[in-house]
């Protein structure tokens, strides 16, 4: 038989169920500008029909309703999604950082403009060209030997403040290896509270958003991918479970290394080491909890149980604004090369300078300075003078060892001390014994001059002029940066484009939420209109029913 309360039940139960919906449309309005909140939604679900089938059933034709039941409050979440705009964002920010340094590097070397490298030495050529037409002339020799100076002094600046950057770069890098370290283990901390909650059958849907924007950020520095683990226990089948995230390499692909194990809720550290000669990334550790205590420093790293070691960045293949930090300041490649934008445009810098100082000295020392035809003899035991030299540092520039060449230029304390030790003439012909050249030939200053247009190997790599092999070096630069530019724009673009597209799905939308809310509003009013019904219907059996005739 039916109860006569039973629709009081049914009432109430579409009261409760309608106050969940107006309270969890409530949150997505009030989280509507909340980065990273997914809108989330109560499942309605009707409860079991009456009567319950058996032997002692009443005898009523199908089943009689009895009312709605507020299920799981679940989020709105494409994971396909969440996967698309993490591979676009670590693309983004790899492009990204590679064009910051590009930019920064452009704006050192300043090309095309009156102050760069490439007008100081055509101010320089131009100072020797009036060298020549006047070599006796003390204004023209100080000329040279200022201009002289000043490319020097250009090269000097150039390449320490590439240096600069570079040093910045580091402390940069640091900062970033702490960032990715902290968010690993706050990720791992989140799998911890939900450890502990989706067992017990709740569903913690404000931690997966939290925990979803730490893996956002993530995907910028490095190239990771997300495995659910369940829960146990009592966890709901759409429960997200704990995170498990691997790193990834430049093609998707699992490098076999776990960056926050999700099954036994701990999170291991990025840790990079530097060469002490060069102070360039040599090797990267991917270490353990257990494995980071009582180390002093990160070398101690290496050989330990529980640490994956890259040997170089090529090793470690996984792509985002972390490795393209470390391609920029520069890395030990596996055979120990110096590699990387910084260390390879210093490199350049070097080989320049010491191929075309080689080819000045030789021909100023060839050439007669106004000292050595007074005295009647070549400087130096017949060696002569050379007008470029080197500051002194830790090592010699040699052939095999020109590292820092352009840092440490400088014009010869021969030239800063005396202008007429500027050789601007060239031997004189004839029969006479030392073929001693003549204080107003200025051919040597010409052959000085000359030297910009002549035909150089530069340490193998390249065969042509000075100018040319600067404006090469340029070049490069320009592409580089106006790729890395272009595609920053495009990555930027795609990933907005899947951001948009996730955004449609888990954004919260104010006019469709307060549409929600009338909507809730009125199925709560009615119920309650429901419940009043009902008690009219009570309060006549139970006061008017059975007085008759009393």
């Amino acid at each position: 038989m039916k109860s006569t309360f039973h629709g009081l039940e049914t009432a109430r139960r579409a009261l409760s169920a309608q106050q969940t919906a107006i309270q969890t449309t409530g949150h997505n309005i009030a989280n509507a500008n909340t980065p990273g909140y997914s809108r989330q939604r109560v499942n309605l679900q009707p409860t079991g029909g009456f009567p319950t089938p058996g032997f002692s059933q009443p005898s009523i034709t199908g089943q009689l309703g009895s009312g709605v039941t507020a299920g799981e409050i679940t989020r709105i979440r494409e994971v396909y999604l969440d996967d698309q705009f993490r591979g676009e964002n670590n693309k983004h920010g790899y492009w990204n950082s590679l064009h910051e340094s590009l930019v920064k590097m452009e704006d050192i070397m300043n090309e095309p403009t009156e102050d760069g490298l490439a007008n100081m030495m055509d101010r320089f050529w131009q100072s020797l060209q009036d060298l020549s037409v006047h070599p006796e002339d003390a204004g023209a020799r100080s000329v040279v030997r200022q201009r002289g100076i000043a490319l020097s002094e250009t090269f000097n600046y150039t390449y320490n403040s590439l240096q600069a950057v570079q040093n910045d770069q580091k402390n940069q890098l640091q900062v970033e290896q702490d960032q990715i370290n902290s968010l690993l283990r706050q990720v791992n901390n989140i799998n911890k509270q939900i450890a502990a909650i989706e067992p017990h059958g709740h569903l913690s849907n404000d931690l997966y958003d939290q925990r979803d924007i730490l893996v956002d950020e993530l995907s910028q520095f490095i190239n990771v991918s997300v495995e659910q683990v369940g829960s146990g226990g009592l966890a709901k089948d759409m429960a997200a479970g704990r995170y498990t995230i691997k790193l990834l390499d430049g093609n998707g692909r699992d490098m076999g290394v776990t960056l926050v194990d999700g099954t036994r809720l701990e999170a291991n550290e990025l840790h990079i080491s530097y060469d002490e000669d060069s102070g360039l990334v040599d090797k990267m550790f991917i270490a353990k909890p257990r494995a980071l205590e009582g180390i002093e420093s990160v070398a101690e790293l290496e050989g330990k149980g529980g640490v994956m070691t890259f040997d170089s960045l090529e090793a470690f293949r996984s792509p985002g604004s972390f490795s393209a930090l470390i391609e920029s300041h520069g890395y030990l490649d596996s055979q120990g090369n110096e590699k990387g934008l910084y260390p390879e445009m210093m490199a350049q810098l070097d080989q320049m300078v010491f191929t075309f100082v080689e080819a000045f000295n030789k021909v100023h020392s060839e050439g007669w300075s106004l000292s050595e035809i007074t005295d009647g003899e070549k400087a130096h035991d017949g060696l002569g003078f050379d007008f470029f030299t080197y500051a002194r540092g830790t090592t010699e520039i040699t052939e095999d060892s020109i590292k820092g060449a352009a840092q440490r230029l400088k014009v010869h304390d021969d030239i800063i001390r005396n202008l007429d030790n500027i050789a601007a003439s060239g031997a004189a012909d004839g029969d006479t014994p030392a073929e001693i050249g003549f204080s107003g030939d200025g051919s040597n200053a010409l052959a000085l001059a000359n030297v910009k247009d002549a035909s150089i190997s530069f340490g193998g790599s390249a065969t042509t002029n000075v100018q040319a092999f600067y404006q090469g070096i340029i070049g490069d630069m320009a592409v580089n940066a106006n790729e890395a530019e272009r595609m920053t724009r495009n990555s930027a673009t795609l990933r907005d484009s899947v951001d948009e597209r996730r955004m449609s799905v888990s954004g919260v939308s104010l006019d469709e939420e307060l549409t929600n809310l009338i909507q809730f509003q009125h199925a709560y009013n009615a119920a309650a209109r429901s419940i009043t019904a009902v008690d009219e219907m009570l309060d006549v059996i139970i006061n008017r029913m059975g007085v008759v005739g009393r």
